[in-house]
Parts: C-alpha cells; sequence; structure tokens
C-alpha cells in the first residue's frame, strides 16, 4: 500500500513537472464579480454576498481552462485585489494598502497609452506582522474540489515587499529591510507548509521585480530601499529559495515578467543581466518567463537554464485582443528549442490576464481563445 501511494505522488510529481500548458495565475473577473466588489466596499454588500460572488466566478474561470484544454488551472486570483495582496490581506502590521501601492510606476502601452501612477504618500509597515489567517489555503481547498486538471496557487516571492517598507515608517517595528523581509518569507514558508499539507502538488512564486532591475530608475528605488541590485537577486532568491525548501511532492514555479496592468507594461530588454544569477539558483523547477514581443529580447539567455529545469515560454501576450496562431507559436518554440531541449519546454500566457482587478484591454472571448490556442499548439508541438 505504501508503494503504491509513493508511486502515484511520483505520478503527479511527473505530470506537474512536465505540463506542456499553464497559466500564470489571474484572468478576467466577470462584470458580475465586479459589480457586487464595488458595492461591498462601498458597505452596500455583504461579506457573504461577496463570496458568493467569487465562488461562482472561479467556478466559471475553472470550467473555462478546462474546457480550454489547458493542463494546469487556477482560480483566477478571483478572491483578491491584486496578485500581490494576498499576503498584506491576510497578515496584521502591513497597515493601509491601497491598490495603487501594486500599481504605481511609470506604465506604457502602445494600444492604451502610458500612465504614471504616484507611490501613496506614507506607505510602509509600521507593525510586526502578524498571521490573521492563511493567504490560500482556503482557496486552494475550494479549487481542487472543483479541478480536475491541476489545480496551481500562486504566491508572491517575498522581496517583491520590499515596496512595502519604508526606512521613514517602518524602523520602529523593523529597524532593517533584511528584517522585515525574513519576516515575510518566514510567513511565507508557513503558507507553502499549509498548502503542501492540504494537498497542493502546484504552487507558484510571482517575481516581476527581478527583470525590473533590468531599468535604472525603477533599480535607484529598490536600492534606496536598502539593498544594491546584486544583493536584490542574491538575498532575494536565497528568501525565495527558504519559501520553496523542504517540499518533495510539490512543484514550485517561478514567473518573471516586466509588470502587466491595464495593458501596459513597465520596463524593456532581454534577461541577459538576470539569467545567470536568477535561472541557476532559483530551486524552482519551472521558469516561467514572458516572451510575446520584442520587448523580452532574444532566446539566448536560456543557455543559462540548467538541465533539471523546465522553460515555460510566454509567447502568448494578455495585453492585447491580438490572436495568436499555431504556426506562429510552434515556430517561437522550434526557435527556443535550439537553446533549451524540446522536451523541457511548455507553453503558457506571457503573464495574467488581469494581475489586478483593474484587468486588461481584452475581451473574454479573447481570453478563451488563447488558452484554445496554446492547447492546440501543445497537441501539435509534443501531441
Amino acid at each position: 500500500m505504501l508503494l503504491a501511494s509513493s508511486t502515484r505522488r511520483e505520478d503527479t510529481l511527473a505530470s506537474v513537472i512536465t505540463a506542456r500548458t499553464d497559466v500564470v495565475g489571474s484572468l478576467l473577473r466577470p462584470p458580475e464579480l465586479l459589480e457586487v466588489r464595488g458595492r461591498f466596499d462601498r458597505s452596500e454588500a455583504s461579506a457573504a454576498e461577496l463570496k458568493a460572488a467569487e465562488d461562482r466566478a472561479v467556478d466559471a474561470v475553472v470550467e473555462m481552462q478546462e474546457r480550454a484544454g489547458i493542463a494546469v488551472v487556477t482560480d483566477g486570483e478571483m478572491r483578491r485585489l491584486s496578485f500581490q495582496s494576498g499576503l498584506p490581506d491576510a497578515v496584521d502590521g502591513f497597515g493601509e494598502v491601497p491598490l495603487d501601492a501594486y500599481l504605481w510606476g511609470d506604465w506604457h502601452g502602445e494600444e492604451v497609452g502610458d500612465r504614471s501612477t504616484e507611490r501613496p504618500a506614507g506607505l510602509g509597515v509600521r507593525e510586526r506582522l502578524r498571521r490573521r489567517r492563511h493567504v490560500a489555503a482556503e482557496d486552494f481547498t475550494y479549487l481542487r474540489g472543483r479541478a480536475a486538471a491541476i489545480p496551481k496557487v500562486t504566491l508572491t516571492s517575498p522581496s517583491l515587499y520590499a515596496n512595502l517598507w519604508s526606512a521613514e515608517h517602518s524602523r520602529d517595528a523593523y529597524p532593517t529591510l533584511d528584517d522585515f523581509l525574513e519576516d515575510v518569507a518566514d510567513l511565507t514558508r508557513d503558507e507553502v507548509a499549509e498548502l503542501a499539507r492540504l494537498g497542493c502538488t502546484y504552487i507558484q512564486l510571482d517575481a516581476p521585480h527581478y527583470p525590473l532591475l533590468i531599468d535604472p530608475e525603477t533599480r535607484a528605488f529598490y536600492e534606496r530601499q536598502g539593498w544594491t541590485a546584486e544583493r536584490y537577486i542574491a538575498r532575494g532568491i536565497e528568501l525565495d529559495n527558504h519559501v520553496m525548501a523542504g517540499h518533495p511532492d510539490v512543484t514550485f514555479g517561478f514567473h518573471l515578467c516586466r509588470g502587466n496592468q491595464a495593458s501596459r507594461w513597465l520596463v524593456s530588454g532581454g534577461y541577459e543581466p538576470i539569467a545567470r544569477a536568477v535561472f541557476r539558483t532559483v530551486a524552482a523547477q519551472r521558469l516561467l518567463l514572458e516572451y510575446d514581443d520584442e520587448r523580452s529580447g532574444s532566446f539566448q539567455p536560456l543557455d543559462e537554464v540548467p538541465e533539471d529545469k523546465m522553460v515555460v515560454l510566454g509567447l502568448v501576450t494578455t495585453k492585447s485582443p491580438r490572436r495568436e496562431t499555431v504556426d506562429e507559436l510552434e515556430g517561437r518554440i522550434r526557435e527556443a528549442a535550439r537553446h533549451v531541449g524540446l522536451e523541457r519546454l511548455a507553453v503558457s500566457p506571457q503573464c495574467g490576464f488581469a494581475t489586478s482587478v483593474v484587468g486588461n484591454a481584452l475581451s473574454h472571448d479573447d481570453q478563451r481563445s488563447k488558452l484554445e490556442t496554446l492547447a492546440r499548439t501543445a497537441e501539435r508541438v509534443w501531441g
């Protein structure tokens, strides 16, 4: 009996690691959910009403992903304000964290135009962090009960939250950035342990801040927080690996992009400056990389990916309704295979379709069509 159970775990782990189609995490929120959330924020709808609307939205997106033929499904982050908001919502001590805390920066968009959002004044953790509830354990339990495909949970890389530490406001609670991020990492590690206990076999850490270091202005902000760019990568990856350590039955994904919000992006540039330091040292088995347009650079940095890692090529854009074709995606996969063997490649969108409740400038039909194209491409390439 123990041997049979062990074999099932190994088979499950192998199927996750080698899944040929994936989604990054977030999906477009349906109008009904946005309407109920708006009323909830105005104290016009109850928590129970919001929860019921979220449940219906999750049911719908799970069915949509599975019908599209995607091997991995998420709950679309229907219950989150932003992909980053899970931890601040579940942990006391962060203080007031408005939506703009996740959206600030100089955003660029060829189709929707540029936009700048200021970092909210006074932002900064002021108390020691205290867990109030788990970030995603309840969400995973609900998803697990509805998904026939592999259910994935998304969490955030601890050092992404450097944005929420302030030398001015946070020193009484956390004298240094290191103190703060070590606490964030420990809380995230506990979250992973609970998800693993519940049977979650695929957990993704979202880490867009590493590619953002390619941009001089963004790098300067992070360095003003207290670490050099080199330390952000080295120490940040140490914290990521601390979060993932000790769970042989869990496959970990690691998502790297250049910003994705309201069909806009933050920085341009290939992965070359960070490829060796990140690809070679992070403990995740699956690297989910943005490769939907020329801003992402060439596939050359994939030469740095160790042989024990899969690369999930984010070839389908979530920023526009442009419909990619199977021929186009197959050609890109064959090009990438010059650097990473075809057997170690998979495909996905380049990022979420709605990394916050703001969403991107495309329709639910566009979203569905793009996922179907990914599934058809994987069937042609890998059978």
